[in-house]
């Protein structure tokens, strides 16, 4: 019998939403994403130990073995190196949330974040700079792009920043599906089938829009609540999903069926680009999206503050 995990990877590329090596090795994903949550439980597990000795020789090696920032940047990127050794396609490696406003700091730190990977050996075409969907990351991103270094735009929650990503040319974006869910249950939306969440509609209304427009940025449904939300995207460019619901689409042999195609989808001509003060605008009058991307960084910001603490207890104890 055929998995579901088989059948959905006839039309959507797998993405492992996880940085514990052993279960990359073990499900074989295509692509891998990590991000400061995922950096830090990696950073306080014993069995990835021997990446923070090798972040901090790295950081020796490029004449800043001192610095905080540069330890917790080749911890990121060692963590990536080990996990391409895993995955035949890309890894994500995410920027300090805590410059998400800051366009110029972005692309600084993405430009170093790419030079301790060539320092590993690892090239440019495996690597996804992450940054959050702010018009300042946005911008970044286009910078980047135009430079050859590829990015994924995250914590989408609204059409704006997905339409902004893709024609500022990021490679990839990653909207997400369950914390969308989750803020409309929260305001007491009763959701009695997977085709009324409302996270699973965004992504699908995002992915038709591309389709429609001819942009070619990857759409990557992120952020999964249960298995149905995914199988309600089968067809999605790429999916980023936990280790626990690999493992249950790809122990159910049920029929899996196919619901987003960019076949049938008819072309959009006129359209007007997204600027600023639409983005901003946008933002503004939409509180799930504001509240989610604000919350989003807020999160991850504390995260990159919690490895820093790990990495300086880890120095001490050295």
């Amino acid at each position: 019998m055929t998995s579901k995990r088989q059948q959905l990877e006839q039309w959507t590329t797998v993405v492992a939403d996880t940085g514990d090596l052993e279960k990359i090795a073990a499900l074989r994903p295509h692509d891998a994403t990590t991000n400061p949550s995922l950096l830090l439980a990696a950073a306080r597990d014993e069995r990835f130990r021997y990446l923070l000795d090798q972040a901090r020789e790295l950081a020796r090696e490029m004449g800043h073995g001192d610095d905080l920032a540069w330890c917790c940047d080749a911890f990121a990127c060692v963590a990536g190196q080990a996990v391409l050794e895993h995955i035949p396609g890309l890894v994500s490696t995410e920027v300090d949330a805590r410059l998400s406003f800051d366009t110029a700091a972005t692309v600084a730190k993405a430009r170093r974040l790419m030079a301790l990977y060539r320092e590993l050996g690892v090239g440019g075409d495996r690597v996804l700079i992450k940054a959050a969907a702010t018009w300042e990351g946005i911008q970044a991103a286009r910078i980047l792009e135009e430079e050859g270094i590829h990015c994924n735009l995250t914590l989408v929650f609204a059409v704006e920043q997905a339409l902004a990503a893709a024609e500022a040319g990021a490679t990839l974006i990653s909207p997400f599906v369950g914390r969308i869910r989750d803020w409309h249950v929260k305001q007491g939306l009763e959701i009695n089938h997977v085709d009324q969440d409302p996270g699973v509609q965004s992504v699908r209304r995002i992915f038709h829009l591309f389709k429609a427009r001819g942009l070619e940025t990857i759409v990557m449904g992120a952020s999964f609540r249960n298995a149905a939300e995914i199988e309600a995207l089968a067809g999605c460019d790429r999916l980023t999903i936990s280790p626990a619901l690999l493992d249950e689409l790809g122990n159910d042999d049920g029929t899996l069926e196919r619901r987003l195609e960019d076949t049938n989808v008819e072309p959009e001509t006129d359209w007007q680009p997204v600027n600023e003060a639409a983005f901003r605008w946008s933002l503004n009058e939409n509180p799930m999206a504001s509240d989610l991307l604000s919350d989003g960084i807020r999160r991850f910001a504390a995260d990159q503050r919690a490895l820093e603490q790990r990495l300086t207890e880890e120095e001490i104890a050295a």
